[in-house]
């Protein structure tokens, strides 16, 4: 099938980000896991916009599905992570296989501490994200909603922090907009809100916060239709960047009339 273009929004070009040096124009990056096909997950990824496009590299072996995968999406900058690592040793190791394996040093570390809520384990996590940077990578730690934690790792040199919207796979949306918000106005370095993403608005709720991006995976991949829900991400990722941009008007207790009052018919 010919590839699908969408172009970008009048006014995207100057609203790019920039990630560890590299300039980005979408604001949306994309997961390649759990899409009913190959075909079905190029179409997702290429109509959403995204130019980051992440991998589990536990799972991808580059004799098989995964090299489909880095073959389809030829020019997309691939984000690889540890998922399913539970030590700082296992996402260390895991890290320098997708070094090699992918030509990256991009990593976005996670270092899983319950296996039921999927929180990451924080001290883990530190540790080797703290490794991962001295040895020259560009790390991405997913975390959780955590200012303290978010500060943390933004002092060890990491390029972006990836704090959860709320569990991964839950689609419950921004669980703690207070503590999103907080880390978005307080970090140096971009925030990518990830997982638990679940339809466009919660991705709109996200950008209006402050988040510079959002990664969102099971929710584009197991929708009826992922393509139409891919393309819907893009649009409401920009969105909410426009609306933060843009600035809301204040919340009020009281109606506030749009129109004057003066000089109405049959005053």
């Amino acid at each position: 099938m010919d590839q699908i273009v969408t172009p970008l929004r009048p006014g995207a070009e100057a609203d790019r980000f920039t990630v560890a040096g590299v300039e980005l124009s979408s604001r949306l990056f994309i997961g390649t896991a759990g899409y009913p096909t190959q075909a079905i997950m190029r179409d997702a990824v290429a109509v959403s916009g995204a130019e980051v496009v992440t991998a589990s590299i536990r799972r991808v072996s580059l004799q098989g599905h995964g090299s489909d995968t880095v073959r389809i999406l030829k020019g997309k900058r691939f984000l690889p992570n540890t998922a399913g690592c539970e030590t700082a040793r296992d996402a260390i190791m895991t890290a320098e296989l997708a070094r090699e394996a992918l030509d990256t040093n991009w990593i976005k570390v996670e270092v899983i501490g319950d296996r039921e809520t999927l929180y990451p384990d924080v001290a883990e996590l530190i540790e080797a994200c703290r490794h991962l940077v001295d040895e020259g990578f560009v790390v991405l730690p997913y975390c959780n909603d955590d200012p303290v934690v978010c500060q943390r790792l933004e002092d060890l040199g990491c390029a972006a922090i990836m704090p959860m919207g709320s569990l991964i796979g839950s689609g419950m949306g921004v669980a703690n907009p207070a503590n999103i918000e907080l880390i978005c106005r307080r970090a140096g370095v971009p925030v990518i809100v990830d997982a638990g993403i679940g339809t466009a608005s919660d991705a709109v709720i996200a950008m209006e916060l402050g988040a510079a991006a959002c990664l969102i995976n099971t929710a584009i991949a197991k929708a009826d239709d992922p393509v139409r829900m891919a393309r819907a991400m893009g649009r409401a990722v920009e969105a909410g960047r426009d609306a933060y941009c843009a600035g809301r008007i204040p919340r009020r207790g009281r109606a506030d009339p749009s129109s004057p009052q003066l000089g109405l018919v049959g005053s």
